[in-house]
């Protein structure tokens, strides 16, 4: 005979499976602690796809000005993606893997692209733009004022900030009192709506435009005296703040012979398809030309060229020589402070540990400007304190004693920290068994301690190699490359190649970005190809250690 109850903790049985029992709480208790969940990832869902639609809105109409297509279809294309994938309940993977592949894309392998694409390239100072705009900068930096030239009052304004902004001129013609606006396009007619004004004909007022006074004026008086806006009739220039005047350019471009005419002295210059420049039959070339394909000409300058192919190999040997020798003597000393502390004689190792790493925790580029100061030859600590007169930057190797001794300051802490780590990894009873066997200590340490940490720790030193390799701060913010040679401001005595390609770029003498960027790609195949070696041992040898 079976009883049933109807109470709300009554037990029912289920084929199958045990008792169940009915109004148990437990599953509104989930579905209470779920909702919230579900609610909160709703939302940020909500969030981050709607953000996703503003930034495809945002990078769209450009895209559409610039009529590219294909860079809109790309843009689609994702966007599309991105709403299907998150908006449908499967491809889980795939909802995690996404994000890291576009941003492996976006700050990766477009980069490296660019990079590569523009060291088969003249791009640099002189070389940015088309064929055309060389054209419209050679004659309009070649305008003159002629008699009976026309001048116009002027009013220099820019386009946001008066001291970083882009220059325009505001230029009122007298007999129509039409105000026009202009810049290194040319000139465009401002509505009589936007503008004021005053008698003369000076510009005190346009919307969209922030009028500069008289001291903001005087000091971008060299970019007003630079700036140049083509006209029909040849091109406008300031004369002073306050007069402009159109005058007749002196060199112009004749089609028939693809060539640019000096009036004055009758002299031409022949466009050349090869080097992007016009160029004279005396060899003298015009500083404006425009940006070309120049093959692997940037990468056999850098092998062969005497003036580049000198500084380079001489950099790169001192680049092998400060990466070895910063990964080397920092791992030495990180390796020899952790095996002190690693002794289980040792008191005190925590607080012996904290202060070893303080240098590590420091911000490196503010301790890199410290020490550059303790280096000073008349001020400086090092030579107050041991009563030395060392010039350590004024000569090549104090220079560069300088920057590995800073170096070792600076990465001991990290090698002590992974050594330390790999250290007690490694069982006792290993050590402690070789000690049986009557090794001496630095037996059982060459013999077992050693290889077992190299083991354990080689991929970091490859690491730490490549960044030092490249490391940019440590020589920029110390030496600047220096010393120099008085017959080679490019390249110093401490550059490494990396420092070297940045004064290529972005040197006084001139931005190279084509040359800079093959030299990119050369310590590129360098680093690379000393990590994939150094990796190949390394597996080696945890084969013969496994």
């Amino acid at each position: 005979m079976s009883t049933s109850s109807s109470g709300p903790g009554a037990a029912t049985q289920s084929p199958g499976r045990g008792p169940v029992r009915s109004g148990s709480p437990r599953k509104s208790r989930t579905a209470r602690n779920h909702a919230p969940t579900t609610l909160t990832g709703l939302l940020v869902k909500v969030v981050l796809l709607g953000l996703v639609a503003g930034i495809a809105v945002w990078a769209a109409f450009p895209l559409i000005e610039a009529e590219l297509w294909v860079g809109l279809a790309i843009l689609l294309a994702t966007t599309a993606g991105l709403f299907y994938l998150y908006l449908s309940p499967r491809r889980i993977p795939a909802k995690y893997l996404v994000p890291g592949t576009l941003f492996l894309v976006a700050f990766q392998i477009i980069p490296v692209l660019y990079t590569a694409s523009t060291a088969f390239t003249n791009f640099g100072d002189g070389h940015r733009g088309s064929k055309d705009d060389a054209i419209v900068a050679i004659q309009s930096g070649s305008v003159k004022q002629v008699p009976g030239s026309i001048q116009y009052p002027l009013t220099v304004a820019t386009k946001g900030d008066p001291a970083t902004g882009e220059l325009v001129f505001l230029i009122t013609d007298p007999q129509t009192n039409t105000v026009s606006v202009g810049d290194t396009e040319g000139l465009r007619p401002l509505g009589a709506n936007s503008v004021t004004v005053a008698p003369g004909g000076k510009v005190t007022a346009a919307d969209g435009y922030q009028i500069l006074n008289f001291g903001e004026a005087s000091n971008r008086s060299k970019d007003i005296t630079d700036l140049v806006v083509p006209t029909s009739g040849g091109a406008l220039r300031s004369s002073g703040l306050s007069r402009a005047y159109e005058g007749k350019a002196v060199r112009a471009y004749d089609a028939g012979c693809d060539c640019i005419r000096d009036s004055e002295t009758g002299k031409t210059w022949t466009a050349d398809g090869k080097v992007g420049s016009f160029v004279a039959a005396d060899g003298e070339t015009l500083a404006q030309g425009w940006q070309v394909n120049v093959g692997l000409r940037n990468f056999t300058s850098v092998l062969t060229d005497p003036a580049i192919s000198g500084p380079f190999f001489g950099t790169l040997i001192w680049n092998f020589a400060f990466a070895l020798g910063s990964t080397g003597f920092t791992f030495l000393l990180g390796m020899g402070v952790a095996l002190a502390l690693h002794s289980p004689r040792m008191r005190g190792t925590n607080f012996y540990r904290v202060l070893l790493i303080l240098p590590y925790a420091m911000p490196s580029f503010a301790m890199l400007l410290v020490w550059r100061d303790m280096f000073n030859t008349d001020f400086g600590l090092i030579n107050n304190l041991f009563g030395l007169g060392v010039d350590w930057f004024g000569e090549t190797w104090s220079a560069r004693l300088a920057v590995l001794l800073v170096q070792l300051w600076l990465g001991y802490p990290y090698m002590f920290l992974v050594t330390t780590g790999a250290l007690q990894a490694i069982p006792r009873e290993l050590t402690e068994a070789t000690s049986v066997d009557g090794a001496s200590p630095f037996q059982s340490f060459r013999a077992v301690t050693m290889p077992l940490l190299l083991v354990a720790i080689s991929p970091l030193l490859i690491a730490s190699f490549a960044y030092n390799f490249n490391n940019f701060n440590a020589i920029q913010f110390v030496t600047e490359g220096g010393p120099f040679p008085a017959d080679n401001p490019t390249a110093g005595a401490t550059d490494l190649l990396i420092t070297y390609t940045y004064r290529l770029a972005f040197g006084a003498q001139g931005a190279e970005y084509g040359l800079a960027a093959a030299v990119s790609i050369f310590i590129f195949a360098i680093v690379a190809t000393v990590s994939a070696i150094s990796f190949s041992r390394t597996r080696k040898q945890e084969e013969v250690y496994s």
